[in-house]
């Protein structure tokens, strides 16, 4: 079975509710109609309610079964004022900002609902950056209780089934945080192990990526990712993972035996962890783009409820996986 139709499996099981602020997108209305229609999960679809119908159905799209709520005309508008303006009174936040706020940005209105518990997951970033999705989800919902920080990552589901775990991957951080610490990297390693178990399935195997491989070059940035891997190895004794491996030793056995030859990670990695946002973000674009592989995130993880960024460049098809996987992280809270 191939990794997304798994999800969709698990998605189905148990079914939640995601809202999709963008429901103005034709993307989202397309991803929306085949969520439906697949079963994967209950829809709250944000904009204006006529206007979404009307475009449903010059697209000839079935979106009937989906709630759709105009955020301006919200009958809880009023009580997401009230909320939001004692979550953010000491930053300022004042009931007149909130109303401003709730009834322009559906974004943040979708994390309300999240936040209430009146949905499970949100997904959005189809046509907005991933600073206006996770702004909201961070100052609304927060870091999660036990996470040191919240980080991004990828699902890749390549064509060489027998790399990773049945050809799928975990990369991370390629949405989010710059430039981590080795603390923050080891922290991002063990988060990703955990998403890779519950997401994937399998045990995770964390490679630690740089230009080096055990000492092969020296520079400030392989001392970084070594001293992430030694800290992983230190704090998380529980996660398999190794460091700093060149991405072909975390891959590739013929490699590795030649690399890295008492490694138990190396050759067998699964869960990728990039030095920093330019190398993560280029290195999926170019296995998504060049390896045809399907790429499903930017995931984040360490965020007290599930919301969920998409790739300005994504397809419908693309919404629908991401809707599923959110699903799946919103089983496990």
């Amino acid at each position: 079975m191939a990794f997304i139709d798994s999800i969709k499996e698990k998605a189905k099981a148990d079914k939640k509710t995601i809202v999709l602020p963008e429901a103005e997108d034709e993307r989202t209305l397309r991803a929306a109609a085949k969520i439906l229609e697949e079963d994967l999960a209950n829809l709250i679809l944000l904009g204006d309610k006529e206007k979404v119908k009307d475009d449903a159905k010059k697209l000839a799209l079935n979106i009937d079964q989906a709630t759709i709520i105009n955020p301006k005309t919200s009958d809880k508008l009023d009580i997401y004022v009230t909320t939001l303006t004692e979550l953010r009174k000491a930053k300022g936040m004042s009931e007149e900002l909130a109303r401003k706020t709730l009834s322009e940005d559906n974004t943040t209105f979708g994390v309300m609902m999240v936040k209430l518990d009146e949905a499970d997951g949100l997904v959005s970033g189809a046509c907005h950056s991933t600073a206006n999705t996770l702004r909201p989800a961070l100052q609304i919902l927060k870091t999660a209780a036990n996470a040191k920080l919240v980080s991004a990552f990828f699902v890749m589901s390549t064509v060489n089934k027998d790399l990773g775990e049945n050809g799928t991957f975990i990369f991370a951080d390629c949405g989010l945080n710059q430039d981590p610490t080795a603390e923050q990297l080891a922290s991002i390693g063990a988060d990703s192990a955990k998403s890779f178990e519950y997401l994937v399935g399998g045990e995770a195997k964390v490679a630690f990526l740089s230009h080096s491989t055990k000492g092969s070059a020296k520079h400030a940035l392989v001392d970084k990712v070594r001293e992430a891997a030694e800290i992983a190895a230190r704090d998380y004794s529980d996660l398999k993972s190794d460091g700093e491996l060149q991405l072909d030793a975390a891959i590739i056995p013929e490699v590795a035996a030649l690399k890295a030859t008492n490694s138990t990670v190396a050759g067998h990695a699964n869960v990728l962890v990039f030095p920093n946002l330019d190398a993560g973000n280029i290195g999926y674009k170019l296995v998504q783009r060049l390896g045809n592989a399907e790429a499903y995130g930017p995931m984040l993880q360490g965020i007290a409820k599930p919301v969920n960024d998409l790739s300005r460049g994504c397809s419908w098809e693309d919404i629908v996986g991401v809707v599923a996987l959110t699903a799946v992280q919103a089983q496990q809270k």
